[in-house]
């Protein structure tokens, strides 16, 4: 098995201090700890030995790294087409006792194994999560998710239980029965999705249930970027009377971002994830606040290892954000999906774009975008739940701010679908 990294921390006061690490000195021990992990795996992890087989060794400079092939995901599924017996995982089967898979938003779902030492890698990452969310053993944290094979929030609840907080699952209950559990047990601390979030205010203030005066201080929030966008996040802090964390991770690549109280963005945790940003203009890496496509390499998890992986995240990076926390920060968290692009009559937009500019109307309840194919041209539709009835004003401040006509549509309130994990808003019907 790999041993831990010269960068896992134990302590708040050790993760506090690994943070400030400035960044030539963060790099190098980066590498070392990669060329540790490649001495491990390549022997024993046939889809890297294969993958990897023209690649010298060790590496000596990021600039070295990124000649090493990507990693995308269509390959892990190619791979992992019968997950007891992937070539991806470098440990006998036995010796893995986690199992989760991705949501299958895009695509078949992925079955994630995990060893005992990479669920605790897990753990160690969500450490820098509870750090940056103020959570200490005395909170009571409720996780408002249903505990199926989807990672959710899997990681969270067992990271907060060795934080030596009272965690209270709330699985199997309706909305009313988790706001009601929440209410009844006190608790301080939530983690579920953006769009969950604000279901559980909808819900609350139908039922005439005093939200804001529940104890919560802060919501964890993952799956989806509404954390990062000012709209969502106010509305669901003035709603819960409480503070935002935005968090981001995924199945196959771990917890890797914490973001800050302000809402400024997310940190990218370099003591477990060697990143890199490409550009989208061409295929080189990404300038100071450029947007680009993140690219992970995780530092501490062999059993299922990640290597030059393609996220699909889209990010503004920023390597120069804070001197009392150097980790890679990026502006605004996770601005959206490198496939879900769209190109209308010559525009690139992106969902998030929209879903910013449609949280800024408080009076629609909810909303779906539906992008289709017109010949060769994208064309975007939104349905609306509006409690004003004017979808003009919706298409006017679209027109506006992105310059860009788009149909608008309002449908009965109440008739779109509400979500407990990651939203569903956007429908690309442009491959179907």
């Amino acid at each position: 098995m790999m041993q831990p990294n010269d960068l896992q921390a134990d302590s708040f006061e050790e993760r506090l201090a690994y943070r400030q690490i400035p960044r030539e000195q963060r790099t190098a021990l980066q590498l070392g700890i990669l060329n540790d992990l490649l001495e491990y795996l390549l022997p024993r992890n046939r889809f890297y030995a294969e993958k990897f087989a023209d690649v010298k060794f060790p590496i000596r400079t990021l600039e070295e790294w990124a000649q090493a092939p990507l990693t995308t995901k269509e390959e892990l599924q190619q791979a992992g087409e019968d997950p007891w017996n992937s070539p991806h995982l470098t440990e006998p089967i036995e010796q893995y006792i986690r199992y989760h898979q991705t949501s299958g938003t895009k695509g078949k779902p992925l079955t994630v194994l995990d060893t005992r030492e990479d669920w605790q890698w897990w753990l160690d990452c969500w450490q820098y999560v509870l750090d940056a969310a103020e959570v200490i053993p005395e909170d009571r944290v409720f996780m408002a998710f249903s505990f199926g094979p989807f990672i959710g929030f899997w990681s969270a609840h067992d990271a907060c239980l060795q934080r030596g907080c009272l965690v209270i699952p709330g699985g199997g209950l309706s909305t009313l029965g988790r706001l009601e559990l929440l209410e009844r047990n006190q608790a301080t601390v939530v983690c579920c999705t953006p769009s969950y979030a604000l279901h559980l205010a909808e819900t609350a203030a139908a039922k005439g249930i005093p939200l804001a005066d529940f104890p919560v201080r802060v919501l964890i929030l993952a799956g989806e970027p509404g954390g990062s966008i000012p709209a969502i996040r106010e509305r669901i802090e003035t709603a819960w009377n409480a503070k935002v964390l935005d968090h981001s991770g995924a199945s196959e690549a771990g917890p890797w971002g914490y973001g800050d109280l302000e809402g400024r963005g997310i940190y990218l945790n370099e003591a477990s994830y060697l990143a890199e940003c490409i550009s989208l203009e061409e295929n080189r890496p990404a300038q100071e606040g450029e947007l680009s496509q993140l690219i992970l390499t995780n530092l501490g998890r062999s059993g299922f290892p990640l290597l030059r992986y393609k996220s699909g995240d889209l990010v503004r990076p920023s390597w120069s954000h804070s001197e009392t926390n150097r980790h890679l920060f990026f502006t605004g968290g996770v601005l959206g999906r490198a496939d879900d692009m769209m190109v209308i009559r010559g525009v690139n937009i992106y969902p998030t774009a929209i879903e910013a500019i449609l949280r800024d109307f408080p009076d629609i309840q909810e909303y779906r975008l539906i992008a289709s194919k017109n010949g060769q041209m994208d064309e975007l539709h939104i349905e609306i739940e509006d409690e004003q009835q004017q979808p003009e004003r919706i298409a006017n401040a679209l027109q506006t701010r992105l310059s860009l006509r788009v149909q608008v549509e309002t449908v009965p309130l109440g008739s779109l679908p509400r979500f407990e994990a990651k939203g569903r808003r956007f429908i690309d019907q442009r491959t179907s």
